[in-house]
């Protein structure tokens, strides 16, 4: 059972006597922090592997969702920045990548170092340039043909009513998510991962995070469709705890 730390926004997966590093997460459109508990097996003990909690879902079931980037990014970096300093890498994968690159403008714009890389996985900078996703049906259609969601579940209408109001909030809110342009290049290195086989984001669009930093960039291609990273789950917290490098892409 993980410890949480006091903010309701971090689910802590493991929980060093002396951490060295750590690693903060961010989950998909519709996924919680669960989704990363795993990691836990893969990261080395020194390693402090927190996950962040959106409102809405598991242990913040009845709590009221966030329907926008900007309230929900400034909650995290604010639960963030009273956390004890240490050499940290963000984790965010498809629309926790968008939340993970917003948070970390905000915790650089407030001053902070330590966050010293930023690992974006299953999306590109600007989305994926599809079109947006608004009713029920849509919303499921959409989680069906990523394959995150066992499909199953929306054939029993208890679960569908259950389960929807996140996923459909997460995806009008990433639908409605525009990257500032004008916004600083961040300092920290960035990663790109991606599934060869991800219908939402090729190796040429996930390269594009180049542009959004000053710092390194690097990219890894596995094999995969969207979700790649799950039955990859091993290689690809090794590859997110790696110290930053630049590679050609």
């Amino acid at each position: 059972m993980p410890l949480s730390p006091s903010s309701p926004y971090l689910t802590r997966h493991t929980r060093p006597e002396h951490p060295e590093r750590r690693l903060v997460c961010f989950p998909h459109a519709g996924g919680a922090a669960s989704f990363y508990r795993v990691w836990g097996q893969y990261v080395e003990p020194s390693v402090e592997l927190l996950a962040v909690q959106y409102p809405g879902r598991e242990n913040r079931f009845r709590e009221p969702l966030v329907p926008a980037m900007e309230p929900l990014a400034s909650a995290v970096a604010g639960e963030l920045l009273a956390l004890p300093a240490l050499p940290t890498v963000f984790f965010g994968h498809s629309m926790g990548a968008a939340v993970a690159y917003e948070t970390l403008l905000r915790l650089e714009q407030a001053g902070v170092g330590h966050v010293t890389r930023l690992c974006v996985s299953g999306r590109s900078p600007d989305g994926s340039g599809g079109p947006a996703v608004r009713t029920d049906d849509e919303v499921v259609a959409a989680v069906r043909s990523l394959g995150g969601t066992n499909a199953d579940v929306f054939n029993d209408p208890d679960l569908r009513e259950l389960l929807l109001p996140a996923i459909s909030n997460d995806y009008h809110l990433i639908d409605d998510y525009r990257r500032r342009t004008d916004a600083p290049a961040l300092r920290a290195a960035v990663h790109a991962l991606t599934g060869d086989r991800d219908p939402q984001v090729t190796p040429d669009e996930a390269a594009g995070w180049r542009a959004v930093t000053s710092g390194s960039f690097s990219l890894t291609v596995l094999r995969g469709d969207h979700f790649y990273l799950v039955p990859a789950a091993e290689e690809v917290a090794r590859i997110a705890m790696q110290p930053a490098r630049s590679l050609p892409v």
